[in-house]
């Protein structure tokens, strides 16, 4: 469908593409992959026909057709409404619908038959097309990307960028080209949306290619990933797994000819030094000199990859409860957000917040924060020091400054040789460290503004959807920073593998509560799954959204027929449930030594009740598993008789 042949581009003196070569097939779900800054979005652009290669060429079929989705689309406004825009996909079948207004209007004044017969041509033939299901579509489509049906005639102007960028995918996945090019589709959608967008492309007629730093959505769509790296489009049949198997595999093969094709040049080298001046060796020397200049040279594997090594601490511990919200209301106008809510963050927690947007997450993280009016109660807890993080922030840096002077401004009292290796651990080098701001990328913004977040003294973070704009690599220094950080944490965000690798507990609003799932993301989606696929199975007679927690113990019957074989293991089962009270009574004591000023205070006492609570914390898990299998087993064994 079309082919990619010797490509070569450049920006400046630099080749983004050398003799590159790539091959797109009519059902290839690709995804496009690579650091930022490789050419990923001027690739789609070589291919839309934007730019022109330097030197090579890409041909495509002639039935074969373009759709673009690109971040220029947020720019885009106009009075028409949304559906109207979405459905500008359907352009032929939209005119033959504004002829035959027109014909019926005709008609209305002046009656002849050729025009009947016009008409019900144009109406066979707009029929065919699908005419009359064509807003149905359009409705389905932005309905499923997250719009309401009350939306859909209001104008495009009236919403956000991000909003309208969703309105210029549905129209492109309505167009339905032969090949859909997606630029960053991911950034703009919440988890409902991307969920929708996936079985969507999944199931896609044509070809798509994605640039994408989405690895869950990457691994759910694509059948075929393309790693853009040294001025090469280097491809991988498999999804976004299966590709870092097989590259790892592929750069040690690699490694090891390079190795070996070192060795062999040092051995020749050698060869040709020792016996450059004797005249019996000059043919054997001559020969190897040639063999040397023939070589095809393998390179070295580039490693791609980055650990953080360097642990982001603070000095001020706090208390047990870190913010606690109690009967919390809050509504704009006739849209309530929260009503009547409470909840506590207790020291340690690593909260995901989640959901569809418009549901209230920026909203509830600034009510955390302390910035947003609420009726109710806010509590901040006992030497609680809050650092937030948002998209916003970018814009609070100072463009004058030096990257190395931004960081000194976060007030952390680290020395500058601690500050430079901060930033190395964010993929700086030592050049890049004395680069001002201003010209600096927007990932590389926002990679500057998370390290000046991660070095304060913060000891409880707020953070708005971090991996925007961040490609693998500094995704993965994030995981890393967050997964050392001993503070406390809220995280907005819509990755499903970044806070799949982060959070210990996921937050969701629903019915304008805040709800909480007690355990990690898998678990929670897996929970999601079975609570959605049971209430289609029977009516859900309790209230929705409320997971029970691992302390939240079912009822279990006490009296079947043959109540004396289940004896032994209710007796068990009571006594897990007095070892979990014991545990449960002690752990809490523990917490509140550790709040005491002469505990937290002397750092060898807290480090002495630290390592008690988190010994009484592994036992308490440990019977609380005890306790839900032999629950289950009392449930099964009262369920067979």
């Amino acid at each position: 469908m079309i082919s990619i042949t010797n490509l070569s581009y450049f920006i400046g003196g630099r080749a983004l593409y050398e003799n590159a070569n790539m091959f797109i097939k009519p059902k290839d779900k690709i995804g496009l992959i690579g650091l930022n800054g490789r050419g990923k979005s001027t690739l789609l652009k070589l291919i839309n026909g934007e730019l022109t290669p330097d030197s090579g060429s890409i041909s495509k079929s002639n039935e074969c057709t373009l759709g673009f989705l690109n971040q220029d689309l947020l720019s885009y406004q106009t009075d028409d409404s949304i559906l109207t825009v979405a459905m500008g996909a359907f352009k032929e079948v939209v005119d033959m619908e504004r002829q035959m207004e027109i014909l019926i209007h005709q008609l209305e004044t002046e009656y002849h038959e050729d025009l009947v017969e016009k008409l019900t041509k144009l109406q066979e033939k707009y029929d065919h097309a699908g005419g009359y299901g064509m807003q149905a579509k359009a409705e389905e489509v932005l309905e499923g990307i997250g719009f309401t049906t009350a939306d859909l005639h209001r104008p495009l102007k009236e919403f956000s960028g991000g909003w309208r960028m969703r309105v210029m995918l549905a129209k492109l996945l309505l167009e339905k080209p032969s090949l859909l090019m997606l630029d960053e589709p991911t950034n703009h959608l919440d988890l409902p949306s991307i969920e929708w967008v996936e079985d969507y492309l999944r199931n896609y007629d044509g070809a798509v290619i994605i640039v994408s730093h989405d690895r869950r959505f990457l691994d759910n769509v694509v059948n075929k990933i393309v790693d853009v790296t040294q001025q090469q489009l280097v491809s991988y049949e498999g999804n976004y797994s299966f590709y870092l198997e097989e590259k790892e595999l592929r750069e040690q093969i690699q490694q090891n000819a390079y190795e070996n094709q070192q060795q062999k040049i040092r051995q020749t080298e050698r060869f040709i030094e020792r016996f450059r001046a004797k005249a019996t060796k000059a043919r054997q020397v001559q020969s190897r000199v040639k063999a040397l200049d023939r070589m095809e040279k393998i390179d070295e594997v580039v490693n791609d990859t980055a650990a953080v090594n360097f642990k982001f601490t603070f000095h001020q511990q706090p208390g047990r409860y870190i913010v606690t919200l109690d009967n919390i209301s809050k509504a704009y106008g006739a849209l309530q957000i929260l009503k009547n809510t409470s909840i506590t963050i207790e020291r340690g927690d690593k909260i995901a917040l989640i959901g569809a947007n418009g549901k209230g997450k920026s909203t509830l993280l600034r009510i955390i924060a302390g910035t947003e009016p609420i009726e109710g109660n806010r509590t901040l807890g006992y030497n609680v020091i809050q650092g937030f993080f948002a998209q916003h922030q970018l814009e609070s840096l100072h463009l004058e400054n030096e990257m190395l002077d931004e960081l000194k401004q976060a007030g952390s009292g680290k020395t500058e040789q601690q500050l430079r290796n901060v930033l190395g651990c964010f993929l700086f080098s030592d050049e890049d460290q004395f680069k001002k701001i201003k010209v600096l990328s927007g990932g590389e913004k926002s990679r500057v503004a998370l390290a000046k977040t991660l070095i304060s003294e913060a000891n409880f973070l707020l953070l708005d959807e971090p991996t925007n704009h961040l490609d693998f690599i500094s995704e993965n220094i994030l995981i890393q920073a967050l997964q050392q950080y001993q503070g406390t944490f809220v995280v907005v965000s819509h990755n499903r593998h970044f806070i799949s690798q982060v959070a210990n507990k996921i937050w969701y609003i629903e019915d304008y509560q805040i709800k909480e799932y007690p355990g990690t993301y898998e678990e929670y989606d897996y929970w999601k799954k079975k609570r959605e696929a049971e209430s289609k199975i029977q009516p859900d007679t309790t209230k929705p959204g409320k997971p029970v927690k691992k302390q939240e113990q079912p009822t279990v019957s006490s009296k079947p027929s043959n109540g004396q074989s289940l004896k032994p293991l209710q007796r068990e089962l009571e006594k897990v449930e007095e070892k979990i009270e014991q545990l449960t009574a002690e752990k809490n004591k523990l917490e509140e030594q550790m709040t005491l000023p002469e505990v937290f205070g002397n750092y060898e006492k807290f480090n002495e009740v630290q390592v008690a609570f988190d010994k009484v914390t592994a036992a308490l898990d440990e019977a609380n598993s005890q306790w839900e299998k032999l629950a289950m087993e009392l449930d099964e064994r009262s369920k067979s008789v």
